[in-house]
């Protein structure tokens, strides 16, 4: 039995792993006695199918001496914005209706902060969603943002 939950926890985290997100920069929100800051976090987040669509996203991100161990649960507050970065290039065969783009590893256990790409065909736009999951309890803290592709054709 342990041995199956250490592998499951080893799977979990390996593919939270393979996230390919930018670190832009961080503002500290509240200072902690023993270990770090919590603070905010602004990362970048390449659309891998269409070129030149990046979006940034906003999150808390919990500190002090949870963080230091490992073991913090991050707050389930974030904000989008995707935006075209220079002239887009996609196939439209290539994007899916709806798609898991990246997941970040939010808490040592099961918690991640998800963005999906929607396409909308009869505007020809992509939407991301963020959301956050949990195993047990996810969150109703979501935000959105879209970019056309009209513009680009």
């Amino acid at each position: 039995m342990l041995k199956s939950i250490l592998l499951t926890g080893a799977i979990v985290l390996t593919s939270f792993s393979a996230n390919s997100a930018e670190l832009i920069g961080s503002v500290d929100t509240a200072k902690n006695l023993l270990g770090p800051n919590d603070k905010v976090i602004v990362e970048r987040y390449d659309d891998p199918d269409i070129k030149n669509v990046s979006c940034y996203v906003s999150r808390a991100v919990t500190g002090g001496l949870a963080n230091s161990i490992g073991i913090s649960e991050d707050r389930s507050r974030f904000s989008i914005a995707c935006r075209a970065t220079g002239k887009i290039y996609y196939n439209v065969s290539d994007i899916k209706k709806d798609k898991i783009l990246f997941r970040s590893k939010t808490s040592f256990f099961f918690k991640s902060l998800n963005m999906i790409r929607m396409y909308d065909k009869e505007t020809n736009v992509v939407s991301y969603l963020t959301i956050s999951t949990k195993l047990i309890d996810g969150s109703p803290y979501n935000s959105l943002s879209a970019v056309s592709l009209n513009l680009y054709k």
